[in-house]
């Protein structure tokens, strides 16, 4: 049997699985739903999503991954097992077939971090597992030829963090992650409208207004969208009209985080990788990079092109997929210890 690795993006909010020869192959929110009684999984990913904010005193939905990292170790593992025997069910491997697998985490995390995803990984049936910081993943996804002495920037925005990085020869020169991602917003605009409407909404109807309208800039024609909640003065069901320009001033805060951390990246930059990077401009990765506007924002301060990868939100899985076959470089970057 030929052999097949598996690059696993496990996010804050998705987890995407990349098979080498077959592309992404599963995509599926990071939650998991828990009976209490019995403390047995009754749903993972889209099935357990549902029952967010929606399930019985006895039933718990647990989104196990928090700012990137595991914050419920048991949790994660059968989230990860459940998911890694999904897709080699599905590919025909073999009940006993235990794949190579690789795994991005955020940049910086701890050693103690990285060996809960380790450990969690290897339950699940791995072979061998790897890690790999998101940034690296993101840009070798992009399309981004990190084998050259070159100076490349990447702006990794996922549901936990946003990771930005210099990158040249396989490895990341300056580096920067902060707990700033897609959550986040989601929690800005709910305590926004909370504090301003008196309304109390959900973080799935928090996630609908950003996608729909949200924005990181002043929107030229304003947008409208209209979202139901519990009024916090009368305690019953209430719907309003919100405003692009309502959601803008919500995440600024949380916009002007991601700038700051970017600026001072390039502020760390050596000068001859930050030449390069004046050439070549910003590249921005992950479900939060595809906030209206956002792109924009960052090269207004930075005076550096910024552009949006092409299929932003799986270019983490398929760099880290990718990557296996990419070792010998890596590790002479310093990117990964093999486990």
């Amino acid at each position: 049997m030929a052999r097949v690795d598996i690059g696993i993006d496990l996010g804050t909010a998705n987890v995407i699985v990349y098979v080498s020869g077959k592309g992404i192959v599963l995509e599926e929110p990071s939650v998991v739903a828990i009976d209490k009684r019995t403390n047995s999984v009754l749903a993972v990913g889209a099935e357990a999503r549902k029952m967010i904010g929606r399930t019985p005193g006895n039933i718990v939905a647990i989104r196990p991954l928090r700012d990137g990292v595991i914050s419920d170790y048991d949790v994660t593992e059968k989230m990860l097992k459940y998911f890694v025997e999904k897709v080699v069910d599905k590919k025909g491997f073999g009940r006993f077939f235990m794949p190579r697998i690789m795994v991005c985490v955020p940049t910086g995390v701890t050693e103690v971090e990285k060996r809960a995803v380790e450990e969690a990984t290897r339950q699940a049936g791995a072979r061998e597992v790897y890690i790999i910081e998101e940034p690296i993943a993101a840009a070798i996804g992009a399309g981004i030829d990190i084998s050259q002495p070159n100076g490349n920037m990447v702006i990794d925005i996922g549901g936990g963090t946003a990771d930005i990085a210099v990158i040249s020869l396989g490895g990341a020169v300056v580096s920067e992650s902060i707990k700033i991602g897609g959550d986040r917003f989601d929690e800005a605009i709910v305590r926004y409208i909370k504090k301003q409407k008196n309304l109390l909404i959900g973080e799935r109807s928090a996630e609908k207004l950003k996608m729909e309208i949200g924005t990181a800039i002043k929107p030229k024609e304003e947008k409208y969208m209209k979202i139901s909640g519990r009024n916090l003065v009368t305690g019953l069901p209430e719907s309003m009209e919100i405003a692009s320009s309502e959601i803008l001033e919500a995440v600024s805060e949380c916009v002007e985080q991601i700038v700051i951390a970017t600026r001072y990246v390039l502020e760390q930059t050596p000068p001859e990788l930050a030449a390069d990077i004046s050439d070549r401009g910003i590249i921005m990765t992950g479900g939060g990079s595809l906030l209206k506007g956002l792109d924009k924002k960052i090269q207004e301060s930075t005076n550096i092109k910024v552009s949006v990868a092409e299929d932003a939100l799986s270019c983490v899985a398929k760099g880290t997929g990718s990557s296996l076959s990419s070792l010998d470089l890596l590790e002479m970057g310093g990117t990964f210890k093999k486990k």
